[in-house]
């Protein structure tokens, strides 16, 4: 079993900065692509960043240029660094990985509980 866990969420100005985290333990081979997904009151879940093995990335056309997302292979963490928020980023944060358990094993998806981030005056 795989446990996604996040951290770094939390209240915040527009124009404010925040760093997310996300740890994944347990039975770990390898991780494939990285991601961060985001659900706000009545709307759908969209992808808001990924990053492959490989540490090519893809964001979202509204966070471009605003967020930036890294990984730590070593320590299977991912991270959100979210810089210049506006009251429309407020939503929960999910994250995601893509996990091969086992050598032997297929990929599973595997997801966080979520962080709450709210950019508010």
């Amino acid at each position: 079993q795989v446990q996604l866990v996040e951290s770094g969420g939390g209240l915040v100005q527009p124009g404010g900065s925040l760093r997310l985290s996300c740890a994944a333990s347990g039975s770990i081979y390898r991780i494939n692509d990285m991601g961060w997904y985001r659900q706000a009151p009545g709307k759908q879940r969209e992808l808001v960043a990924a990053i492959t093995y490989g540490g090519s990335t893809d964001y979202a056309v509204s966070v471009k240029g605003r967020f930036t997302i890294s990984r730590d292979t070593a320590k299977n963490t991912v991270y959100l660094q979210m810089n210049s928020l506006k009251p429309e980023d407020t939503a929960v944060y999910y994250c995601n990985a893509d996990v091969r358990p086992t050598y032997y094993s297929g990929r599973y998806d595997y997801w966080g509980q979520g962080t709450q981030v709210t950019v508010s005056s």
